[in-house]
């Protein structure tokens, strides 16, 4: 179904209340029909007709995030604002529709193979209008987002978490609930979890978590008993249970020990029943719960600046692996950068390898400083005072000597490594031996990457370390605007929805919304800006 046209009612009031053109009136008139119904034909029925066309709540919903509007005041702004009726196609009497049908639009997009579908959409137009192009600049930094839940202690999380499983089986089994449940549970478990309702002294609260231990555990065998009814065996707050004992308690003596901080084992930890996939993460001091969200923006000086790609993923993950996947995932889109910004978190040798040879990319940005203990002794011998000599597969140390061992080998990341070992005679004798090996007993070995990416890395280093790669660099700190835009106007910063799939789509739609703001402004004769200098800060360069 193709959209229709605006109604000339509805098309001449608009022009008369908006003669300068408001924003959505400026979209629908430079962008023409953004989404088709045809975009959504995986998630809807082939048979029947939708009571709204899926082309319009697409729309919708991006207007609804340009606004940051609940889906009851987007219900309202379509019966009530004369632009959003503009851009929908809409006549003047037009009743609107329930807010409820939003959440079920939501959760059909939330089946699409593409999660980025209207995004693409989008550039794919843009590119068609010549406001992005596809080959130029880019730029890409991360940003933490807080978890729609509350944060709770280690002792509140046990408690809630069994909460939450007996509130999901009295739902789906209320009679099977009340054959098991003790009287006491009732009284432990009717009430959230609150720290004013918990025990004070260190000896009660252990006390107390124990017998939650012990309640919990009780409760995971019974729901292996063949009584289960079958509504009741597959529900995600038993597995958040057990995910949550696993880490927090112990055997002992046959009973449920809730573990010391000593004692807790290390990995993911489950912080809280309501939300699996949020997690705990700290960055240069600052400690949040949720997950981190992914921008990538074009950042051609003669084009508006638009977001084209959005990646979300759970707080405590590295940033490392991303900056592969998100080379890997614009080439497929046709939006492979020429240079590409990125900050250390991102960079390293086998990024910048494999997107200068399979997509034709230049990565700039910094790399991960060499750590290792020989650049902090004045002196000593890195990788760099020896003579890697590929072809030969071997390594001649500053005093002449050449290697005994070569092995090619993987880490448990997935990266490939080479170990060089050198003779253990060679290395006694030496009489450099202090500046080149710590310990006293082995011989010297040296770890490092494959002929292109050990290169590269090197480079990458040299590259930094001048005073034009740091001023060329200074492009990627634009994005912090970007961040700042989609936190300040469009609540980037905090998740509306429950889950990482919901989470991310919300991005997505908000990587939309700043993009719509951004292209408006561009038609409206604004251009990107530098970096603001306050004005006491400009005195120093009068």
């Amino acid at each position: 179904m193709e959209v229709p046209e605006v109604p000339a009612e509805t098309a001449r009031i608009a022009h008369a209340a908006f003669p300068k053109g408001a924003l959505f009136i400026r979209l629908r008139d430079e962008l023409g029909p953004l989404l088709l119904d045809q975009d959504f034909t995986q998630v809807y029925s082939g048979r029947g007709r939708p009571a709204v066309a899926p082309w319009r709540l697409a729309l919708i919903t991006i207007m609804q995030f340009v606004e940051n509007l609940s889906d009851r005041q987007a219900a309202d702004a379509v019966r009530g604002h004369l632009a959003w009726k503009y851009a929908l196609s809409l006549e003047l009497d037009h009743p609107g529709f329930d807010a409820s049908v939003l959440t079920e639009f939501r959760q059909r997009l939330l089946a699409q193979d593409n999660p980025l579908l209207m995004l693409d959409r989008l550039l794919a137009r843009c590119q068609e209008l010549g406001v992005l192009r596809p080959h130029g600049k880019l730029r890409t930094d991360s940003t933490h987002v807080m978890a729609a839940i509350r944060v709770m202690n280690r002792l509140e999380l046990i408690v809630e978490t069994m909460r939450a499983l007996l509130n999901a089986l009295a739902t789906a089994a209320p009679a099977w609930v009340q054959q098991i449940a003790p009287e006491t549970w009732y009284d432990r478990y009717a009430h959230r979890a609150e720290t004013y309702r918990l025990p004070k002294s260190e000896a009660a609260k252990q006390a107390f978590a124990d017998t939650i231990g012990q309640d919990g555990h009780d409760l995971l065998i019974l729901l292996l008993g063949d009584d289960v009814p079958e509504a009741a065996r597959q529900l995600p707050e038993t597995e958040a249970l057990r995910r949550c004992w696993k880490r927090q308690f112990i055997s002992k003596q046959g009973k449920q020990h809730f573990c010391t901080r000593e004692e807790l084992p290390k990995g993911d930890m489950l912080e809280s029943p309501y939300d699996m996939d949020a997690r705990y993460s700290t960055k240069r001091g600052r400690e949040w719960t949720g997950y981190k969200v992914h921008l990538s923006e074009t950042c051609d000086d003669d084009l508006p600046h638009l977001i084209t790609h959005v990646v979300t993923t759970q707080a405590h993950e590295q940033d490392a692996p991303i900056g592969k996947q998100i080379q890997e995932q614009l080439y497929e889109k046709g939006l492979s950068p020429q240079q590409h910004w990125v900050d250390a978190g991102y960079n390293g040798a086998e990024l910048i390898v494999s997107a200068r040879e399979q997509h034709g990319t230049e990565i700039i940005g910094p790399v991960r400083p060499n750590t290792s203990w020989t650049q902090k002794v004045e002196g000593a011998f890195d990788l760099r005072a020896f003579d890697v000599r590929w072809a030969q597969r071997e390594v001649v140390c500053p005093q002449g000597h050449a290697s005994q061992q070569w092995k090619p080998t993987t880490r448990k990341t997935g990266q490939s490594i080479i170990i060089v070992t050198f003779p253990e005679e060679t290395c006694r004798a030496c009489p450099v031996r202090s500046s080149c090996v710590r310990s006293e007993t082995r011989p010297k070995s040296l770890t490092f990457q494959p002929q292109a990416q050990q290169e590269a890395l090197h480079a990458a280093r040299d590259a930094m370390n001048s005073e034009e790669a740091k001023v060329r660099y200074q492009r990627r700190a634009g994005i912090e605007a970007t961040i700042s835009q989609g936190v300040r106007a469009f609540g980037l910063r905090r998740s509306r929805y429950i889950g990482i799939e919901k989470t991310h789509l919300q991005h997505v739609l908000t990587a939309l919304a700043v993009n719509v703001v951004r292209l408006v402004a561009w038609w409206d004769g604004e251009r990107p800006g530098g970096t603001r200098v306050s004005r006491f800060a400009q005195l120093r360069a009068a």
